[in-house]
Order: structure tokens, then sequence, then C-alpha cells
């Protein structure tokens, strides 16, 4: 097993009501089916002696009906500036391999999967502040998709949320939010006002790094 780190900021919406039954171990989720982006960028990151600082990358995401029941399809899309040894770096880790098993959410992901479309190399444009629970990320002719702070519908002010797992296997403290996206490429993909999630995501081949 090749050792890796990853260290940056992650942002994704699904199609799932703002609390999304995953996170609190709910199989089913609020449509029916689950459909999700999920992107990210690298700050501080290796796979062996390949670095991978400053590199975006992006999830998309397809179940038709609980994602432990399988039968998902998902396709990778890593940023254009990668060159070949990282490109092959993060897809293997966007995959779950090298990956101590069921310890990170993209090994998960990858076990429930019936179809892997070919990655794809592309210019990913990225932006995400935790704090504040916003976010943006588009990669043209393949997604786009934006998060907001929740807005109580009484007063009109944002309303924060938090998901605390302090054994999870993706984050450890998550800000959650409202996002809206969708797809253009072989995947269709759409969240409207549904959950969104912005966290630090710090990962190696053994899960979370705490």
């Amino acid at each position: 097993m090749t050792p890796w780190m990853i260290d940056g900021d992650q942002f994704g919406s699904c199609n799932c009501a703002y609390s999304c039954p995953c996170q609190f171990g709910w199989p089913e989720p609020t449509t029916g089916d689950c459909q999700a982006i999920v992107t990210g960028h690298i700050d501080q990151g290796y796979y062996g002696d390949t670095r991978l600082d400053g590199l975006n990358w992006a999830l998309l995401l397809k179940w038709p009906g609980p994602i432990p029941e399988g039968n998902g399809t998902q396709q990778a899309i890593v940023d254009e500036r990668a060159d070949d040894a990282q490109f092959d770096a993060l897809n293997r880790i966007l995959h779950g391999e090298d990956t101590d098993p069921g310890t990170t959410h993209f090994f998960v992901y990858n076990s429930t999967m019936s179809r892997v479309l070919d990655p794809v190399r592309a210019p990913i444009d990225f932006a995400c502040d935790i704090e504040a629970r916003t976010g943006r990320a588009a990669s043209p002719g393949l997604f786009e998709v934006r998060g907001e702070p929740i807005v109580d519908e009484a007063s009109g002010n944002e309303h924060r949320v938090r998901i605390d797992l302090p054994d999870g296997f993706e984050y450890r403290i998550a800000e959650i939010g409202r996002g809206y996206g969708k797809t253009s490429g072989e995947l269709d993909i759409r969240t409207h006002n549904t959950y969104a999630q912005f966290n630090r995501l710090h990962l190696n081949q053994h899960g979370v790094v705490a």
C-alpha cells in the first residue's frame, strides 16, 4: 500500500434534506435515490513521492436507491494542472485505492459502484469558506455547484448547524448549509435547496487524521 495524505477544504451538495440521513446512520435517502456533487481543494498532500499540493478535485455520484444497496455510478474529475503522476495518484485516492477497507468515504463510495466512468482531467474553479458556510465549484461542460447558509424562514436570519462525528470516516465536524448543483455530462445530477456540507478534509490511507 502506497502511503498518502490530503489536507484541505471540502464542499459538496446532495439531493437529501438538510440533515442528510447518511450522517445519522440512516440508509434511506430523502427522495428515494441519492445524487451528489462533492468537490475539494488540497492545501497539502502527497501520494508516495508525488506531491498533490494546490490541486482541485470533484466526484460526481449517483445511486438509484439507498447507498448501501449499491448499483451506483461515479465519475472523478481531476484538476487539469495535474501532471500524469498527480493525475494517477489522485485518481487512486478518489477511488478508494491504497486505503484500509472502509476507512474513508472515497473507499465506501467506490465499494457501492456498479459503474465507474473514466476520470476526466479538466479545469476546476473552487472556493470554500467553511466558517461562513459558502462554497462554489465548477468545471465547464461538466458541473457547477454552490452552497450557502440555511436561512430561518421565520426570522430571515442565517441558521447555523454543525454535525460532529467523533468516529466519522470523512470528517470530525462539518458545517451544514443548502446547496444548488447540476451536471452537464453523462451523469444527470440535480440538487436544489438541499443538503450542503462544508468541512476540513484531512485523510490518509488509514482514515481521518485526528
